[in-house]
């Protein structure tokens, strides 16, 4: 496999092995449209996305032949779920640094308001 983030190793038994190059990796998640964001893989400010999804979507299994594999993967969950959680906080309407008193306050808060239209009507039709 031709991959910029593998690497043939010998390993202490002459066996030729693959390692990952880098577990420096970072994740960014955008919203490009429709509910589900995309996730985009960088190294050294080069976008390495593709190299990701040729190691996951391999027609054999990457813990089969590449050495580090589960460790990779495991970091790379990680950081997919940091930075979707940060998407979701950035584009998120609730007020940050509220206790949890005030979020539920401002839960209600929003609730009434989202609601108080509908029964408006409701009572005018009567």
């Amino acid at each position: 496999m031709n991959n910029r983030l593998i690497q043939k190793a010998i390993n202490d038994s002459g066996i030729p092995i693959y390692k990952m190059t880098t577990f420096d990796i970072d994740v960014v998640a955008r919203l490009t449209g429709g509910i589900a964001p995309t996730i985009a893989y960088f190294h050294k400010e080069k976008e390495v996305t593709d190299d990701i999804r040729a190691i996951r979507f391999h027609f054999e299994n990457p813990t089969s032949h590449i050495e580090d594999y589960s460790a990779f993967q495991s970091m790379l969950f990680e950081k997919e779920q940091r930075a979707i959680n940060e998407l979701y906080e950035a584009i998120s309407i609730k007020p940050k640094n509220m206790s949890n008193g005030m979020q539920l306050v401002w839960s209600f808060f929003v609730l009434l308001l989202v609601t108080a239209p509908l029964i408006i009507a409701v009572f005018i039709l009567k």
